[in-house]
C-alpha cells in the first residue's frame, strides 16, 4: 500500500478545516437561535400553532344618580369563519346565507376568503345560533360577543350618546369616557397545524376579558323624565324646530337632566326619525344621508348658539348690582326709546307705544325695560360689559365632557364694544350663547355667585361597585358676592310674581325667573318670522335647589313670546322636581296678602290693538307685560294669559301676545362705517336690519350708499374694506 502523498494530506488537512469551520459556524448559529433569539422565536411559533378568537370586554354600565340603569351590555353571538377548514364554498354558502338571511355570493366571497379569520354576521339571534349550530358545518365557529343596549330607547339619548358596531363610543357619554367604559379583552387560544387545522386534544385556553368601569350619571332619571315629557309636548304644541330643556343643581354645578327633542334611538342610530323622514331620505347619496345623521345626533344644548334675548337682562343686572352703579331703589324714566346715544335707527322699548315711565330698577326688571338696562349698561361701560361677558363664562367652553361645545359669539375686546353694541348687549342682542352657557351663568347668580363647571359625571365605579374614581364639584371663579346674588334672587322672585315671568308661577313655590324672546339670525341678519322662546327659572328663590332652563327654537304655531310658550313650561317642571324632591311649599307674605284682595275678572282684549287693550287692562287695576318685538300701535292683540273670565286678584299681571310684523316702508338712515372692523360692521348693519356684502380686508374704507342715507328697510349696503398702514 502506497503512502499518501504530500498533496493528498494537503487536501485532507483544507477539508478538515473546512468541516471543523462549518461545525464550528452551526454551533455560534445554534446558540444565537437558542439563546439570543430564542424567546422571539418561541412567540412566532406559538402565533403560527395557535389561533386566537377575540373575546370582548363586557363594556361598563352608565347609571344615573341613582343606579338606574340607562346603558347596558347584553349577550349576542357571533359567527366567524376559517377560510382554510372549508370544505364545499358553494354548499355551505347557501346553507350559511338561509340560516342568517345574507346575501348568498357575499358569504360565498367571505368563505373563500383569503384570511385566516373572517367574521360572518355579527350579534346574530339565538334561534339563528342553535340552526347553525345543527348545522355542523366545518370552519364556522361561533363566539359569545357584547352589543350594547338602551333599555329605554330615545331617552336621554344626547346625554347618553351611542357606539358603532365595534363598540367604540361614537357620541356622549359613550365618547367622553370611552377609555373607562371599554376595559380589556380577551382571546380564545386553540392550536392548530401548519393548513391552519384544529389539531386533536390541543390545549385550550381562554384568556378572560376585564370588564370595563360603570359610569355614574349626576343625571336624575325622574327629573329627566319631567324634562323630556315637557319638551315632547312644547316641541308638538308649538311646532317647534328643537327644543331644549336643561336642569342644574346650581350648588354643585351638577346637571339633573338636559333633554333635546327631537332625539333619536342609540339601539338605532341610523334610523330616520318617523316614516315621512325615511321616505324624505330614499334617493339621497350616502354623503347627504351621514349630513342627516350628524344632524339628528347633534345636542342643541351644546353644540348650537342663539341670542338670549331678554334672559341675558339677569347677567347685565348683576353685574350692575355688583358694581353699584345701581341699586333696587334707582330711579329710570322709560319715554319708550333709548336717548342716550345716537343710532342709525331708534332704540325702542318694547312697550314704546306706552312708555313705562317713571320706575324703579325692581319695576324695570319686573318690566323687562330695555330702557333701563340700557342705561344700567351704558353705566358699566365696555370694559366692565366685558369683564362680566368672560365672569359669567360667554365666549369660552364652560367644561362639559362631550365632543363639539361651541364657546358661543361674544365682542372679541372692550373696543369692539360701542355705545350701541352696549346698548343692545345690555338686553341679549349682539351676542351669541349656547344653552349649556346660560344655565351655569344663571346657577351662579342663584347659588351666590359661584361659576361651576358643569358636572355630568358623579364617579366611576367597578363591576362590584367599589368606588374607583370620584368627580368632585369644580368652582371655576367667583363671579359677584352673595348679598348682590341674594338681592337679585328677590328681585327675579318678583319678575315671577308680579312681572312679565306670570306664566311660570307656581303656587305654594317661590320661583325666580325671567323670560326671553329673542329673534333668530340666519345668514348674517334678523330673519323675519323665526324665534327663540326661553324661560331661566330658579327655585326655589330663598334657597335655590334647581336652575331651569327652557329654550324653544322656531315655534310656528302663532305664538313666540317667551311668556307665552317657554314660561308655563319652566313651570310646570319646577312643579314637578321640587314635590319630587319633597321640599315643602312656602308662601310669601305678598302671597298671603294676595288672598285678601279684591278679585277681578280679566277681561277679553283679544282681536283688540294693543293700545285700546293696555288701556282697559289698566283701568282695572291690573298689570300687563309681552315680550314681543317691533310692535306698532296699531298691533293686534291675538292670545292672552289668563283668559277671559278667569278671576284674579286685583294687581296681577297678565300676559298680552301680539301679531307684530316690521313695516317694509320704515325708512333707515345709512350710519357712517368709516374706520370699523368687519365685526363692528356686521353688529351695526344687523341691528338696522341691512344687508350687507363685504369686500377686501381690514377696516371700512368705503361703502355705498353713503352715510345719512335714507333707505328701505333689508337694503343691500355694499362696504369695502382696506388694510390702513
Amino acid at each position: 500500500m502506497s503512502l499518501p502523498t504530500l498533496s493528498t494530506k494537503r487536501r485532507l488537512i483544507v477539508t478538515l478545516l473546512t468541516v471543523s469551520l462549518l461545525v464550528f459556524a452551526l454551533i455560534v448559529r445554534l446558540g444565537i437561535i437558542q439563546v439570543v433569539q430564542g424567546e422571539e422565536l418561541k412567540k412566532q411559533a406559538l402565533e403560527q400553532w395557535t389561533r386566537g378568537i377575540p373575546v370582548k370586554a363586557e363594556r361598563g354600565l352608565i347609571l344615573d344618580r341613582n343606579g338606574k340603569k340607562l346603558a347596558i351590555s347584553i349577550s349576542r353571538d357571533t359567527v366567524w369563519c376559517r377560510p382554510i377548514d372549508i370544505k364545499n364554498p358553494e354548499e355551505d354558502a347557501k346553507k350559511i346565507a338561509g340560516i342568517l338571511q345574507l346575501e348568498e355570493d357575499d358569504v360565498y366571497t367571505k368563505i373563500t376568503s383569503k384570511q385566516s379569520l373572517v367574521k360572518i354576521k355579527q350579534w346574530i339571534e339565538k334561534e339563528e345560533s342553535e340552526a347553525l349550530r345543527k348545522a355542523n358545518i366545518k370552519g364556522i365557529e361561533i363566539a359569545e360577543d357584547k352589543k350594547r343596549y338602551y333599555p329605554f330607547g330615545s331617552f336621554a339619548a344626547h346625554i347618553i350618546g351611542h357606539n358603532n358596531v365595534d363598540q367604540v363610543g361614537q357620541y356622549g357619554i359613550e365618547a367622553a369616557f370611552n377609555k373607562y367604559l371599554t376595559g380589556t379583552a380577551g382571546k380564545w387560544v386553540k392550536t392548530t397545524d401548519a393548513a391552519g387545522r384544529q389539531l386533536p386534544y390541543d390545549d385550550e385556553k381562554l384568556y378572560e376579558a376585564k370588564n370595563g368601569l360603570n359610569v355614574v350619571l349626576t343625571m336624575d332619571e325622574t327629573i329627566q323624565h319631567f324634562a323630556e315629557k315637557a319638551a315632547l309636548e312644547v316641541l308638538v304644541k308649538h311646532k317647534a324646530k328643537n327644543v331644549s330643556i336643561l336642569v342644574m343643581e346650581p350648588k354643585t354645578g351638577d346637571l339633573l337632566a338636559m333633554a333635546n327633542k327631537p332625539d333619536y334611538d342609540p339601539n338605532s342610530p341610523t334610523k330616520p326619525l318617523s316614516e315621512e323622514e325615511a321616505k324624505a331620505w330614499e334617493g339621497l347619496p350616502q354623503e347627504e344621508i351621514t349630513k342627516k345623521w350628524f344632524d339628528m345626533w347633534r345636542n342643541f344644548s351644546i353644540n348650537d348658539v342663539y341670542e338670549p334675548g331678554s334672559t341675558f337682562k339677569i347677567i347685565t343686572a348683576a353685574a350692575g348690582l355688583e358694581e353699584n352703579v345701581v341699586t333696587p331703589s334707582s330711579q329710570f324714566y322709560c319715554s319708550g326709546y333709548v336717548r342716550q346715544i345716537k343710532s342709525g335707527k331708534p332704540i325702542k322699548c318694547w312697550r314704546y307705544y306706552n312708555p313705562h315711565g317713571s320706575q324703579t330698577f325692581v319695576e324695570g326688571v319686573q318690566n323687562s325695560c330695555n330702557v333701563v338696562f340700557v342705561e344700567v349698561g351704558l353705566r358699566l361701560g365696555a370694559e366692565k360689559m366685558y369683564e362680566y361677558l368672560r365672569a359669567f363664562g360667554f365666549g369660552e367652553l364652560t367644561g362639559v365632557p362631550f365632543t363639539g361645545e361651541s364657546p358661543g359669539i361674544i365682542p372679541s375686546g372692550p373696543k369692539a364694544i360701542k355705545d350701541v353694541n352696549l346698548a343692545t348687549i345690555s338686553f341679549g342682542q349682539g351676542i351669541a350663547v349656547t344653552p349649556i352657557q346660560l344655565v351655569t351663568a344663571i346657577s351662579a347668580v342663584a347659588n351666590g355667585g359661584n361659576l361651576m363647571v358643569p358636572r355630568l359625571v358623579k364617579e366611576l365605579v367597578d363591576e362590584e361597585g367599589n368606588l374607583v374614581h370620584e368627580y368632585e364639584p369644580e368652582v371655576k371663579r367667583k363671579v359677584i358676592s352673595e348679598e348682590t346674588s341674594k338681592t337679585l334672587m328677590k328681585i327675579l322672585e318678583s319678575v315671577v310674581s308680579e312681572g312679565t315671568g306670570k306664566s311660570a308661577y307656581v303656587p305654594g313655590y317661590r320661583v325666580a325667573g325671567k323670560t326671553g324672546t329673542a329673534q333668530k339670525v340666519v345668514d348674517g341678519r334678523y330673519a323675519d318670522g323665526k324665534y327663540i322662546a326661553s324661560f331661566v327659572a330658579a327655585a326655589p328663590a330663598n334657597d335655590p335647589q334647581v336652575v331651569v332652563a327652557v329654550i324653544v327654537d322656531e315655534p310656528s304655531a302663532g305664538g313666540y313670546y317667551g311668556g307665552q310658550i317657554a314660561a308655563p313650561v319652566a313651570g310646570q317642571v319646577v312643579k314637578d322636581i321640587l314635590s319630587y324632591l319633597d321640599i315643602e311649599p312656602q308662601f310669601t307674605e305678598g302671597e298671603k296678602e294676595d288672598n285678601e284682595k279684591e278679585n277681578v275678572t280679566v277681561p277679553d282684549v283679544r282681536n283688540k290693538n294693543i293700545k285700546e287693550a293696555s288701556k282697559m287692562v289698566l283701568s282695572l287695576g291690573l298689570k300687563y307685560s309681552t315680550d314681543a318685538y317691533f310692535i306698532e300701535e296699531g298691533s293686534v292683540v291675538i292670545d292672552q294669559f289668563p283668559l277671559p273670565g278667569t278671576v284674579v286678584k286685583r294687581g296681577a299681571s297678565m300676559e298680552l301676545y301680539v301679531e307684530s310684523k316690521r313695516q317694509d316702508t320704515e325708512k333707515i338712515v345709512v350710519p357712517d362705517l368709516t374706520g370699523a372692523s368687519q365685526e363692528q360692521a356686521i353688529e351695526v348693519l344687523n341691528q338696522l336690519n341691512l344687508r350687507f356684502e363685504f369686500s377686501g380686508s381690514g377696516v371700512v374704507v368705503g361703502q355705498m350708499p353713503k352715510a345719512g342715507t335714507e333707505v328701505d328697510l333689508n337694503s343691500l349696503v355694499n362696504v369695502r374694506f382696506d388694510n390702513v398702514n
